[in-house]
């Protein structure tokens, strides 16, 4: 369910820009009103845009979000304090927690509506360290980040 809401948040997202960008193009008389006009097929040409932004949006979710796994050693419990320090220094706030683990995410309002609200960075105890799960572009910064919190590496 998670994903196919990603997906149709993604449709909308990428429609909604292609209709801005047309009704600037549009209304500063660069190109034609008449969308038969404008369009090479008029509005099946539309149909076959809308559709190559679904197939996109689909396969986004599938490709933008993914886990990485932090290699630490020690009590779990000892080392949430870094992890809020490291998160907190990349603009995240713990959103809420589980006995799973922890979900963080971005304290700017203007950052989370720029990914829709699904910006969640949820970390995991697992056996060899912690697991990362979030969106792809994210997560790695975050994760060497908090790798540089904890690991500390001769520094």
């Amino acid at each position: 369910m998670k994903y196919l809401r990603r997906a149709l948040k993604y449709l909308l997202q990428i429609s909604l820009i292609f209709v801005v960008i047309m009704a600037v193009l549009m209304l500063s008389g660069m190109v034609s009103k008449d969308v038969t006009v404008a369009f090479r097929n008029g509005w099946t040409s539309i149909l076959y845009i809308l559709g190559l932004f679904a197939v996109m949006s689909f396969a986004y979710p599938f490709f933008g979000y993914g886990k990485r796994i932090i290699r630490v050693g020690g009590d779990p419990a000892e080392l949430w304090p870094l992890i809020d320090e490291a998160m907190q220094a990349r603009g995240y706030v713990p959103a809420s927690e589980t006995e799973e683990g922890r979900c963080y995410h971005l304290s700017s309002p203007l950052n989370r509506a720029a990914r829709m609200w699904e910006d969640c960075i949820t970390i995991t105890p697992v056996l060899g360290g912690f697991q990362a799960e979030g969106l792809v572009r994210d997560l790695s910064r975050v994760v060497m980040s908090i790798d540089h919190k904890i690991n500390n590496y001769g520094n």
